[in-house]
């Protein structure tokens, strides 16, 4: 609701929310709104397609699309799923069967999604993520860090709110990595941003008197994702789908930490269509305090296992993914009439 606004397009939202999965009695209370909230996310969106008329509609996933995607059906406007995680949501599964077209991110989807047209595309993501690009920038990235050019750098980073785990993690072995030699991009999500650019101070003044060339450069958000990926060896992070495409159009080998608090635990699957290939290294979430640090500076210093992951990594990219998504919505839109 607010990086689409930012990038100059409007946006509306829906007052559904999701089915609270765990039994409370607050969890109760709130699943028996959701009929209410639903029906009126109806309404709201058939007003909404009424208005603009659009040739097709595009779904995500999630529970936001749900009635959007409904409401298209109803109004016999085609639509196109978009399944970005390795397992697919109970929303796409619900609304595939009438989908015009499903563009997938992972192979093998068809067992997940029963509906016609199924092609996989990979995920959008954003330009300029190649390797040879990224190489280009490399001298760029070191100067806008602050950082040499031979040390291992790790970019550790929980998405634009931060991961407690991996946060919690990092400020513990922040002196580990800096007596190690390794520089640190950490990007910390807002609410622990303070706090980490405190423990970078201290921690750096113990590693200079030590004469290392660790080096830490934090902040809550990253606004150049493409010179952080420039800049890295290794790559710490959540298990996100667009995430994980990055990765892999980057080709850049990871340590993945799931997050736990999502539907149906996507991220893991999403982490382990990696591992299970040899292009990623996998820690739980609950055993991060434990475990992160130690399996990222393992990493770091194999670099042998590196150019391997990074191989396997960039093996499974799809560079050319906004183009066949667009080619297939392309397809399914009806014809335009001015």
């Amino acid at each position: 609701m607010e990086k689409v606004p930012e990038a100059g397009y409007p946006i509306v939202g829906l007052p559904i929310r999701g089915i609270q999965r765990s039994v409370t009695l607050a969890n109760v209370v709130k699943n028996l709104a959701v009929p209410f909230r639903l029906a009126k996310s109806l309404r709201q969106a058939m007003h909404l397609l009424h208005k603009e008329q659009p040739d097709a509609v595009v779904g995500v996933g999630g529970y936001a699309s749900g009635p959007t995607l409904l409401a298209a059906r109803w109004l016999g406007i085609p639509y196109l799923i978009q399944e970005q995680n390795s397992y697919a949501g109970i929303t796409n599964r619900w609304l595939a069967r009438q989908a015009a077209a499903i563009c997938t991110a992972y192979p093998g989807m068809e067992r997940q999604l029963r509906g016609k047209n199924i092609v996989l595309t990979g995920n959008p993501v954003r330009a300029g993520y190649q390797p040879e690009r990224l190489a280009s920038l490399r001298a760029q990235a070191l100067e806008h860090f602050g950082f040499v050019d031979n040390c291992p750098t790790v970019l550790i980073t929980g998405g634009s709110l931060g991961a407690r785990a991996i946060n919690r993690a990092v400020d513990e072995g922040l002196e580990k990595l800096l007596a190690a030699g390794i520089q640190v991009v950490w990007q910390t999500g807002k609410a622990y941003a303070q706090l980490a650019a405190a423990r970078a101070k201290d921690a750096e003044k113990m590693c200079i008197s030590e004469k290392t060339c660790g080096k830490i450069w934090t902040h809550a958000f990253i606004h150049r994702m493409d010179l952080a990926y420039a800049v890295a060896d290794v790559v710490v992070g959540r298990s996100g789908a667009l995430t994980l495409s990055e990765l892999c159009l980057a080709g850049k080998p990871a340590v993945l930490v799931p997050s736990p608090n999502v539907a149906e635990d996507h991220q893991t699957h999403n982490a382990r269509a990696l591992t299970d290939r040899g292009a990623a290294l996998l820690v739980p979430d609950a055993q991060a305090g434990s475990a992160l640090i130690s399996t990222t500076l393992a990493l770091l210093h194999n670099p042998a296992l590196r150019k391997s992951m990074a191989a396997c990594t960039g093996a499974l990219a799809f560079p050319h993914a906004t183009a066949h998504i667009a080619d297939a919505l392309e397809k399914i839109a009806r014809p335009y009439s001015a």
